[in-house]
């Protein structure tokens, strides 16, 4: 057999990462110095390699994210916000995901509970978690097509297959009865069998006037749902009269924007 035709064989069955390290090896003289066994060790370490980093770019790429360089290693912890460390990075090794609880992150417009967000969905694609990003608005949109499209149960599948669900702007604007029910759907499939973020500008104690201002037994039935198996980050200003948007913290320069 001929050292084109393994690397045509190679290339043919996708193990293009260990056919070019294998031409590498071919030119490299100082490999024949080495056993044949620790070489194809090194070729399958290789291929094994960039599989597992184009898995996770696929689960990056694939989850959606609003802010993809989220990172929780970045985290300010001296911003003028009230965060837990302690609970950020517990949570960002995913135990949560194997305990199948949510995360509820609440705060100000501008105070950075997408990034956080973001930051937990990087750790669980990291960890071979199927994530999916969302915001709220597109989401019942999403599910009200397709109930008028009678495709509700197909398009449900969509949000209940990732095994973490980050849903943004959670109850910006005060649910109708029909975008109630679909997320009661959706919301009770995933439940004891997944995990989702919510990131709300509202407190967990305002969410019940936000789905059909609280005069439904879907708010109920909604909140009792995710209320008792989540974790919670309320994200607040030590000093509220100095306090900043994270957007403004990280945005242009004033002097540079005009």
């Amino acid at each position: 057999m001929t050292t084109q035709s393994t690397i045509d064989k190679l290339i043919e069955m996708r193990l293009t990462s260990m056919s070019d390290a294998f031409r590498t090896q071919i030119d490299d003289p100082r490999m024949k110095e080495i056993s044949f066994e620790d070489r194809f060790g090194m070729l399958v370490d290789i291929e094994y390699s960039n599989r597992k980093s184009n898995s996770l770019k696929r689960l990056i790429r694939n989850a959606g994210f609003d802010q993809p360089e989220a990172y929780i290693g970045d985290i300010n912890y001296t911003s003028g916000r009230k965060l837990n460390r302690y609970l950020i990075e517990r949570l960002a090794t995913c135990e949560y995901i194997t305990e199948h609880r949510n995360i509820f992150i609440t705060g100000a417009t501008g105070s950075g509970k997408t990034y956080l967000a973001c930051a937990f969905g990087m750790e669980a694609c990291k960890q071979r978690y199927k994530t999916k990003y969302i915001r709220l608005p597109d989401l019942l949109l999403d599910l009200q097509a397709a109930r008028d499209a009678g495709a509700f149960a197909s398009t449900l599948k969509k949000y209940t297959k990732p095994v973490l669900l980050i849903i943004d702007e959670w109850l910006l604007l005060k649910l109708t009865e029909s975008e109630a029910r679909n997320l009661f759907e959706l919301i009770h499939k995933r439940r004891k069998k997944s995990s989702t973020i919510f990131c709300s500008q509202f407190r967990e104690s305002e969410w019940y006037q936000q789905i059909c201002s609280g005069e439904s037994t879907l708010a109920d039935a909604i909140m009792d749902r995710i209320s008792y198996d989540s974790y919670k980050i309320n994200i607040e200003s030590i000093d509220p009269s100095k306090d900043l948007s994270m957007r403004e913290v990280y945005g242009l320069d004033p002097a540079q924007a005009e």
